[in-house]
Formats: C-alpha cells, structure tokens, sequence
C-alpha cells in the first residue's frame, strides 16, 4: 500500500483507532489516533524507520488496507485500542514492544478496591488472581495511559496505592469522640479531591462499589452505556429530591461528555517525529495599533495547509500584541468544529508564550506551545518553550510560523489599503 493508496479509505479528521490488515484481511497492526487521517498518514512518512523501527516498516509494506472506528474523544481511542489489542493480538504490535513491556490497569480484590497501572513484567511476576478484582490492558503507551488515569480520577474520584483506610474502630471511635486523638487525617488526593474520602472513613463502601462500577465500564470500551446508566440515576436522585447526588451525577455525565484529552496525544507526535502532524501558527499584524489583525496558519506533513488558514480582526486591543495574541487564540478556540493541533507555534519570546500557555490552561488543554523568537531582521534566532515538540518538528515549527507572519502581512497590508481608498 502506498500514500496515494489512502484517499479510497476516506479517513477522517476525528478521534478513533485504525488497523492494518495484509491482502488475506489479516490483522497486522492496531493504533489510536486524535486525527485517524493525520495518522495513518504518518506511517508513509520518508523517516517512517527513524521513528518507528524496522518492525512498523516492514508491516507498511505488507499492509494492503486499512480499517477504522471513530470514537468520541481520544480516551475511548485509548481504551478501545487497548482491548481489540487484547481480543486479536496483532502480531506487529506483539513484536513491537513484547508482552512484558505493555502496561495493565488493575482494580484490587478488596473492601475498597485500588485502581494501579503496573507494567507488565511486573503484572506476571509480582501479582496473582487472588489479589486481582479487574484488570484492562494491554495498553501500548504508559504515558497516554497515565494521562487517562488522571482525567478519569477527575471524574471518578478512587483510591490508590498511596491511600490506606483507618480501621474501622477508628472510624467509630472519631464519629464518637471527633477529637483530635482520634480524627483521621486526609491523604493529599483527598484535600485536592482526587479520593472520595477512604482514608477517612467518609466513603461507605456501597458508595465506593459505584465508582468502582463506573471505572470497570468505562475501561471496558461501554461509554454510551456508561452514560445512559448515569443520566438514569440522574433523574431518579433528583425525583427523589437528592439533590446533592443529582448534581454530583450531572458533572459527571457532562465530564464524559466534554472531555478534553489532548494530554493523550503526546505519545504520538513523539513517536513519529516526521509524520502528518498539525502545527498551528499564530501571528499579528498592525500599524502604529490601526488595522490590527490576528492570523492562523496551518502546516501537516511539512505542508501548508491553506486551505485551513483563518483571519481575525481585532476588536479588543489597539497596538498590543500580546493582547491581539491573547485574543486570536481564545476566539480559535471558541471553535469546537475545528481539529485541534498537536502544536501550537507564536511569535515572539517568553511573554507571547507564557500567555499562550496561560489561555491553554484556563480552558483545560495540554498542547506543546513553541515561540519562535526573532532578531533585529524579523528572522529566527531560537526557538523556545516544548524541547520534545521543538526537537521533532523544527522545520514544521518555522514553516508555520514564517506562513503565519506571510499570511498576517499580506492580509494587514490588504485592509490598510482598503481604508486608505475609503
């Protein structure tokens, strides 16, 4: 199979896994991806050896077809990657990384089940059936599956290895006395609310039987059943005036509706450093503050996408650029419709990208921001901000950027012209 060979499997830009499969329908190789068009791409990269190995190499030439599924958000990619690995057992992603190496989410058999990832080798070696209630894996990248823990606890508060109960004669003895002798202390997850309260004793066991309930499912792959169960229990605690707990449902349901999991995705542009990966670039453009303009360009593959470049005219700043910066990003990310980025470039030094990063954060996303600081001439002297993203995709990074700063000129000039005719 060749690149040209993809355009009959119209891939789309969304979240899903996608399988490879030799010319007997045989399944050679099962990923995830954020964009299953810009992924698959990848792997038909010139440097495909350089970051994936002669093994991912090898199973390119044998592929003949490609399959897949989308998915609502990256982490049920993740999960479903995970358990078709689990059902088929692809050989090349086998030989990739081995058994031992894969990693595993384990539920504890106990009163309060713990929720751990363990590697593999430890998997087979250190724990046994008896002290095991649920276990989910293989999963291929213990990064983006730490990710998913963490935006899963956020949701699903549990304990973990860190956490243990007080005895519950202690729990008694606090409900009788509550003295500081006997109150039990909170562990750290508990005060930032990643623990329903084990430690303490405020959990009950049949609460905590739901959460661990929920989590099976979820790891599971079942994200609509999921869902529906919870609106159901949603309704019933509200007609029942249990206010609190519909409520608490209610986040719920919306965080599994919403999530925002581009933290997942850091172990794909780090696997495949030449691969079809989207770079945002932004840039302004003014005149002593009149005309300001605001631009993103778009670069995937070490090609403009121009086709996905857009315009802002800047409403809320005159003569800032951090302010015209601030504001070109916040109303691009007001669009839900478009694909996001797996990097994001400005232009400027360590103002422009604490800024970027500040309105990220603010709105619950992870991506690698790059400046590109410029000399006295307006070219590139040094790039600054993420290492990983800058040592895989620094041509990408400029390409972007000098687009961006092109695009922000030529449209500027276009209006300053217009205004100065009218």
């Amino acid at each position: 199979m060749k690149r040209e060979d993809l355009v009959q499997f119209d891939l789309p830009e969304t979240p899903g896994i996608y399988i490879f499969r030799d010319r007997a329908r045989k399944i050679l190789y099962i990923g995830k991806a954020t964009s299953l068009k810009d992924r698959v791409k990848s792997y038909f990269s010139k440097d495909l050896g350089a970051g994936r190995g002669e093994g991912i190499v090898a199973m390119v030439e044998l592929a003949d077809s490609v399959i897949y599924e989308s998915t609502d958000s990256v982490l049920e990619a993740l999960i479903l990657e995970a358990n078709l690995i689990k059902r088929h057992q692809p050989p090349y992603n086998v030989a990739e990384k081995g058994n031992t190496s894969f990693n595993y989410l384990i539920l504890t058999k106990e009163d309060f089940p713990r929720v751990i990832v363990v590697r593999g080798r430890e998997l087979f070696t250190k724990w046994n059936e008896s002290q095991i209630k649920y276990q989910f894996g293989p999963f291929p990248h213990g990064g983006s599956l730490n990710e998913a823990v963490k935006l899963v606890r956020r949701i699903f508060p549990f304990r973990d290895s860190t956490c243990t109960p007080c005895p519950e004669q202690l729990h008694k003895l606090r409900r009788i006395e509550m003295s500081s002798q006997y109150q039990c202390k909170p562990c750290f997850n508990r005060q930032i609310g990643m623990c329903p309260g084990v430690c303490t004793g405020e959990c009950k066991k049949t609460e905590y039987a739901k959460t661990i309930r929920n989590i099976k499912d979820l790891f599971n792959g079942e994200f609509h059943g999921l869902k529906r169960r919870l609106e159901r229990e949603m309704e019933e605690t509200a007609t029942g005036e249990r206010f609190e707990e519909a409520e608490k449902l209610r986040r719920q349901v919306n965080a599994l509706t919403h999530i925002r999991d581009v933290s997942l995705i850091k172990d794909e542009y780090r696997a495949s450093p030449g691969g079809s990966i989207r770079i945002e670039a932004y840039d302004v453009a003014h005149t002593a503050g009149s005309e300001t303009v605001g631009v993103m360009a778009v670069v995937a593959g070490g090609e403009a996408q121009k086709a996905e470049y857009r315009k802002f005219k800047i409403r809320s700043v005159t003569n800032d650029d951090i302010g015209a910066l601030a504001e070109t990003l916040e109303r691009r990310l007001n669009h839900n419709e478009w694909t996001l980025p797996r990097v994001i470039v400005v232009d400027g030094a360590k103002a422009q990208l604490r800024r970027a990063t500040k309105i990220l954060t603010n709105v619950g996303l992870q991506i690698p921001v790059v400046g590109v600081v410029k000399d006295e001439f307006h070219r590139p002297r040094s790039l600054i901000g993420d290492t990983k993203a800058i040592q895989a995709h620094e041509k990408d990074i400029l390409l972007a950027n000098a687009e961006a700063h092109r695009y922000a000129i030529t449209w500027h000039r276009r209006r300053q012209r217009r205004s100065l005719v009218m």
